[in-house]
């Protein structure tokens, strides 16, 4: 039996995905929740077989979550993704995630990729890894990056550097830094940018 965790903020997939993934035989879903925050108590609770995660959520996205996932949990971690943005591949794999595929994917292939990732294998769909290996390398620093990251659903200057544990005047420098790397007037441009090319 493989056990799963789904983590989709939006509650029509995920209780489709529920739904779907519970019919087959050797499947068991144990936990559904719709941000990373909760993905990551829930893995730690569970310890699901395999955690299927939305790129896209609340409090931390999908990659940040399978990071903190897998250095806590003995699991393996799958992304869905409606965007297949340049970069955000490289950064799952930099985390060790085992599985990438887009939301698109038909709930027989789906359960399929769970199987082959539960068994040990990796799987990236072919169109995403076609679109990563387009895509421009950042011109940041991971620092840089993680302060663009946090930015995108932090209202200040101050709640980015208590969420990455750094002095207000830190993040600042980070920002400004970041901002000039990508010729852009605000954090809010600078973040948007990162986050089209799939760099956060």
């Amino acid at each position: 039996m493989i056990r799963l965790l789904i983590a989709d903020d939006e509650v029509l997939i995920r209780g489709a995905l529920e739904s779907l993934l519970g019919l087959e035989e050797d499947f068991q879903v144990v936990a559904g929740v719709d941000n990373g925050l909760q993905a990551v108590a829930a893995a730690r609770e569970l310890t699901p077989d395999v955690c299927l995660l939305d790129l896209e959520m609340p409090e931390m996205d999908g990659v940040e979550a399978a990071g903190q996932i897998l250095r806590q949990v003995a699991t393996k971690v799958i992304i869905v993704t409606r965007h297949a943005r340049p970069g955000v591949l490289r950064r799952a794999l930099s985390e060790k995630v085992s599985g990438f595929v887009p939301k698109s994917t038909p709930a027989e292939e789906l359960a399929k990729v769970i199987r082959d990732v539960a068994a040990g294998k990796r799987y990236v769909d072919p169109d995403i890894a076609a679109t990563a290996l387009g895509g421009e390398r950042s011109p940041l620093t991971d620092r840089e990056l993680d302060v663009l990251r946090a930015g995108r659903d932090a209202a200040t200057v101050q709640q980015i550097a208590e969420r990455l544990h750094l002095a207000p005047g830190t993040v600042r420098n980070y920002l400004s830094s970041a901002m000039g790397k990508l010729g852009v007037g605000t954090r809010r441009e600078a973040s948007q940018v990162a986050w089209e090319q799939g760099w956060i």
